[in-house]
């Protein structure tokens, strides 16, 4: 709820969220039917609308736009997630997949993430701090609903250092290409190859020092990273055509 209480002045206000931990499920659509409980909740005192689906956070979106909402949102906020989302691994996230469905709608969406410790990744513990991470979306949100999102941006992304604070420095940064969260290989009796728990890996020689993995696990600042839904590998498309007509392995 430390999301929603910090926006809760900055406008109309509509909890829709998925009804269970959906942490990992990437931007899945299950394809079938699910429970929906609707209710009034109290935030710092104020009745907000909430809508709980039995749904992956991308399927909520797309459920919260097409069939709950009155109007389409001027803005949705993702998270505040239990854990960093930063790297090659962002879009394992639901955090990331549900700002990337409003996106594909034309809404703003701010995806915010907490780093924490892995024990807290799939619980709604109460031991966790988010007034920091808070102030943030706070202050994001209360720019994205007043000047739009900047052109060519279709997300930002935020990630949070667990020891920061509402005036901790937060730089604009790149996506990294490191995986960040790496699964261990381990083999079970008959000695095949078995996927295991994850966790934190970063090769610091090779750790672009513009990343987001770099301002939040080295600088330990606020990473504000610009998202797009444009996959398009910023490269010569002309001159990819012409590489690959030229070449005997593409007829």
């Amino acid at each position: 709820m430390a999301a929603v209480g910090c926006v809760l002045d900055l406008g109309e206000v509509w909890i829709v969220a998925p009804r269970v931990q959906q942490s990992g499920v990437s931007r899945s659509f299950p394809g079938r039917k699910f429970a929906v409980e609707e209710s009034l909740i109290s935030v710092n005192g104020v009745p907000v609308r909430s809508i709980a689906l039995d749904t992956s956070p991308a399927d909520v979106v797309r459920n919260a736009i097409l069939r709950f909402l009155p109007r389409p949102p001027s803005l949705v906020v993702s998270g505040i997630n239990f854990g960093e989302n930063v790297g090659g691994s962002v879009t394992i996230s639901g955090t990331i997949a549900a700002a990337i469905e409003a996106a594909s709608f034309g809404i703003p969406a701010l995806a915010a993430s907490l780093e924490t410790d892995r024990k807290y990744h799939f619980s709604h513990s109460d031991e966790v701090d988010f007034d920091a991470a808070a102030s943030f979306v706070r202050r994001f949100s209360r720019w994205l609903l007043q000047h739009g999102m900047p052109k060519g941006v279709d997300i930002l992304k935020i990630d949070v250092p667990s020891d920061a604070n509402s005036d901790t420095r937060w730089k604009v940064t790149r996506l990294s290409r490191q995986q960040y969260w790496v699964n261990a290989v381990t083999l079970d009796r008959q000695g095949r190859k078995q996927l295991s728990s994850y966790a934190k890996q970063i090769d610091l020689d090779t750790l672009e020092p513009d990343s987001d993995i770099h301002a939040l696990a080295v600088d330990r600042v606020v990473s504000v990273t610009p998202l797009t839904l444009d996959f398009t590998a910023k490269v010569s498309l002309s001159r990819l055509e012409q590489t690959l007509a030229e070449s005997n392995a593409v007829g």
